[in-house]
């Protein structure tokens, strides 16, 4: 029998490998009038567990970043790998949002970043005066592996994984 802390050892693992293996990343955004925008783009997963995006201005999902604070990030199993489409693997997390000034130590530690990840397009759109660089922070977050296989944790780094057996 499977230990807790093996299981969660091994959520923790999985979790991992998704985040490791992807580039980019799906978000729902809300505007201050509480309409929705889904999107999708680039990021870069720094030391802090923190996910980073470099946007540009003239998105919605960018005004929506600026002015609630608020995103949910989603990652999920290409429909062409799933075994079952009603019950693919996915990933989600509820984040606060916080813009990264463009002349921090940051800025720069995390732009070197993009450029290692993404190559020389970073270097076409940095001096791009209407892109802003944010620092998505999860506070918490859902993992579902299949049918009755859903699990909640929270924090960044993967904290206190739980089973959810029931609708809350």
């Amino acid at each position: 029998m499977t230990s807790r802390k093996e299981e969660s050892d091994r959520l923790v693992h999985e979790v991992r490998s998704i985040l490791t293996n992807y580039k980019t990343l799906l978000m729902s955004t809300v505007s201050a009038e509480g309409v929705p925008d889904a999107s999708y783009t680039p990021f870069v997963r720094m030391e802090d567990d923190c996910f980073y995006v470099y946007v540009s201005g003239l998105s919605r999902h960018t005004t929506n970043l600026e002015t609630t604070g608020l995103v949910s990030v989603l990652f999920i199993e290409d429909e062409r790998d799933a075994k079952q489409l009603f019950a693919r693997r996915r990933l989600s997390f509820d984040c606060r949002v916080e813009l990264i000034p463009r002349d921090s130590a940051k800025w720069k530690d995390v732009m070197a970043n993009f450029s290692s990840k993404f190559g020389d397009v970073i270097e076409l759109i940095r001096p791009l005066g209407d892109f802003k660089l944010f620092c998505i922070a999860p506070e918490s977050g859902v993992y579902v592996r299949g049918f009755g296989q859903a699990y909640r944790f929270t924090g960044a780094a993967l904290e206190n994984f739980r089973h959810i057996d029931s609708v809350k």
